[in-house]
């Protein structure tokens, strides 16, 4: 009889590297699958640390899966010419500082200085993630709508729409993007952004028993918000 796998799931990290050190030693034996559910760049100070650690993470373990956040997206539209002004507004001026470039460096200019490798990681990043245990988004996904249609406009950025749907999911899903004081536990859905980089706690969560695992965050960007 084969033991049942096991699945770990870390919410926003937004550059904050040595919370993700500490919480990864905690995790790293307790699960056979690790999903990452984005936002691993922007407002934190060592974005390209953390991209640079969990590259080298995913060359350890076999079963790792990194999905794509908002903030991801910015940084890929902005080096497409996009939408400058939002990702350095939204933290991306010290996602650029980690990697050595002056914030007022043109676009062009900065997708030649990124590491090929990290070029590759960002251009990779799937939208969603499912197994046994549950589904898994960076901010939710549309209640209905089977998971080959899904939107990145809502499993980037959803909100309250997805928050209190009444809808039942299939299975739970499991999400970020949304920051709360402590893990929002629903009938079907969990949210795991616990504001690392407000000085929250990084949070991860470890399925089928719903355990959580929760490390001190580092205070890097202004106070927000929590919804609970």
């Amino acid at each position: 009889m084969t033991a049942l796998s096991k699945t770990c799931i870390i919410g926003d990290i937004h550059g904050c590297l040595k919370s993700l050190q500490k919480l990864i030693k905690l995790v790293e034996k307790e699960a056979d699958t690790f999903v990452f559910l984005g936002d691993y760049i922007d407002r934190g100070s060592e974005s390209k640390e953390v991209i640079d650690y969990i590259i080298n993470f995913k060359k350890r373990h076999r079963n790792v899966i990194t999905l794509l956040g908002n903030h991801e997206i910015m940084l890929i539209n902005y080096l497409k010419g996009y939408d400058e002004g939002t990702f350095i507004r939204a933290g991306g001026k010290e996602t650029l500082i980690s990697y050595g470039i002056k914030p007022k460096t043109k676009a062009e200019k900065v997708g030649k200085i990124f590491p090929e490798e990290h070029m590759n990681f960002f251009r990779e990043l799937p939208l969603l993630w499912e197994d046994e245990h549950g589904i898994y988004a960076h901010a939710g996904i549309e209640p209905g709508v089977h998971l080959t249609r899904q939107v990145s406009s809502y499993c980037l950025w959803a909100r309250d729409e997805f928050i209190r749907t009444p809808y039942k999911f299939t299975k739970p899903v499991i999400f970020g993007h949304t920051v709360f004081r402590e893990p929002l536990i629903q009938e079907n859905k969990i949210g795991i952004d616990t504001g690392a980089v407000y000085g929250g706690k990084l949070t991860a969560l470890i399925l089928p028993e719903k355990r959580f695992v929760s490390v001190e965050g580092e205070k890097c960007s202004s106070s927000r918000l929590f919804r609970k």
